[in-house]
């Protein structure tokens, strides 16, 4: 018999319950690549969440800073002018009349003419007045380690932040998964406590059928309204539950908090599980990575200072102009060219503090490392397990749900019949309900326990 026609010939709340509840088992356990709602938050959380566009623009910074230490190795060109007017100021006094007019007066006198005019003494200010200066200077670094160290550091820094960016990345996809199968797990318990609710509603009316006909007492009636509020608000919780998962669903991937989340069942994909439970399977990630890059960073520190006494050569050339009241010609255009060297001599030990704190603060990253590597050994091991004890605890609950299932079909069967009391009823009804419930979250906790396993497996060709 084809579902739809069985569909048409329930007319019992019980059957359709079990019915939909043995479609809904089915329909997890069945492998299928069917999820596109989850992918699509998926991508749109990589696109549009706000953290990691932020580590996004970090990388893109540190790949400035490179080209800057790239840069640095290139010939620089650099415009310069300055203009001074002074006075006052230092003077220096030359006594040309008091040398030279006395030779002139005698000339004067022997040619007889005024050929020899007299002259006075000079006095020239030191600073220059109406005076300025404008140059191109090209400066060339020739020898320089603390450059070749320093791009060394910015290009170690590159990987750095884009393992940073990985790692966000890895933990976004994490969350967006968790969320959304808590936005499942609290969906699924809303359809399953609505058909409990109408269980309840059809005991209810039951019951009270039954004490109109004298078969039930009307403390029957109170009993099954006190469930039937006890339902009711179990679904209004769910209700809740569901309405913050979905807010925080829509806020991982930034998106309004009261849009819609359309629900997607999602089946377990036992073959990924089996191979993400794999003990050869390492968690060699972005985590480790990212503190072997800061070792390569702080290494390079170290060796650059170490290599502090290597002296330093640049060369340099001015082509310019200078002169007093913006005179241009042969006599105010210049060339100078020059080296510069600087070798430190001695500076009072501070070389030698600064290696040491280097060499103590590398040795102080290779501890975090240590520390960081047996922590995702451990993780890994310890989620392993969970996910184990968790795919144990969903067998388990689908056990008890068929075994539930059954057993209040027959109680439902003969408490209509007479042969079943009320609390029998409620027994069953309530051990089917709680079945169902366990089977659900088992299901979406095993979900989310692989989530985290496969978080920690993550690596570069992922």
């Amino acid at each position: 018999m084809k579902i739809k026609d069985a569909a048409k010939q329930i007319n019992s709340p019980i059957r359709a319950v079990i019915l939909g509840f043995f479609l809904y088992l089915v329909f997890l356990v069945t492998p299928t690549l069917a999820q596109q709602v989850l992918d699509t938050y998926i991508k749109e959380g990589l696109a549009d969440n706000l953290v990691l566009q932020e580590k996004n623009a970090s990388l893109e910074q540190s790949l400035l800073a490179l080209k800057d230490a790239k840069s640095f190795f290139l010939p620089s060109l650099d415009f310069g002018a300055t203009y001074t007017l002074a006075g006052g100021g230092r003077t220096i006094s030359f006594p040309v009349g008091d040398l030279l007019n006395p030779v002139y007066s005698t000339l004067n006198k022997l040619t007889a003419s005024t050929n020899f005019p007299q002259i006075p003494n000079v006095s020239e200010q030191f600073l220059p007045d109406n005076f300025y200066d404008t140059r191109l200077r090209t400066a060339v670094p020739l020898l320089n380690s603390d450059l070749i160290y320093q791009q060394q550091i910015r290009k170690e820094q590159v990987n750095w932040n884009s393992y940073q960016v990985e790692i966000y990345r890895a933990t976004l996809i994490q969350d967006i998964r968790v969320a959304y199968f808590n936005y499942c797990s609290a969906h699924s318990s809303i359809e399953i406590l609505k058909n409990t609710l109408g269980l309840v509603e059809q005991n209810l009316k039951d019951t009270r059928s039954l004490v109109e006909n004298g078969k039930k007492t009307p403390a029957a009636v109170l009993r099954a309204e006190s469930k039937y509020e006890q339902v009711k608000s179990l679904l209004t919780e769910a209700e809740l539950k569901t309405n913050t998962a979905a807010q925080y669903l829509n806020f991982l991937v930034n998106r309004p908090l009261d849009q819609f989340v359309p629900f997607e069942e999602i089946p377990i994909d036992f073959n990924r599980m089996d191979q993400l439970l794999l003990e050869d399977l390492h968690p060699q990630n972005w985590e480790l990575r990212s503190m072997q890059s800061l070792e390569t960073i702080q290494a390079t520190v170290l060796k650059s200072g170490k290599n502090y006494w290597i002296p330093k050569l640049s060369t340099y050339a001015d082509l310019g102009s200078q002169g007093f009241d913006w005179t241009f010609n042969s006599q105010s255009r210049y060339l100078l060219w020059g080296l510069s060297f600087n070798l430190p001599v001695f500076q009072g030990g501070r070389n030698q503090n600064q290696i040491q704190r280097q060499v103590i603060g590398l040795q102080s990253i290779q501890r975090q490392k240590e520390m960081v590597n047996k922590k995702l050994n451990l993780g890994l091991q310890l989620q392993r397990n969970e996910v184990k004890t968790l795919l144990a605890a969903l067998q388990s609950a689908e056990k008890k749900l068929v075994s539930a299932s059954a057993y209040f079909k027959l109680v439902d069967k003969g408490f209509k019949e007479g042969s079943q009391s009320l609390l029998e009823f409620m027994d069953a009804r309530n051990q089917f309900t709680q079945a169902a419930l366990q089977k659900n979250i088992s299901t979406y906790k095993l979900q989310m326990a692989l989530a985290q396993l496969e978080r920690q497996l993550t690596t570069e060709t992922n």
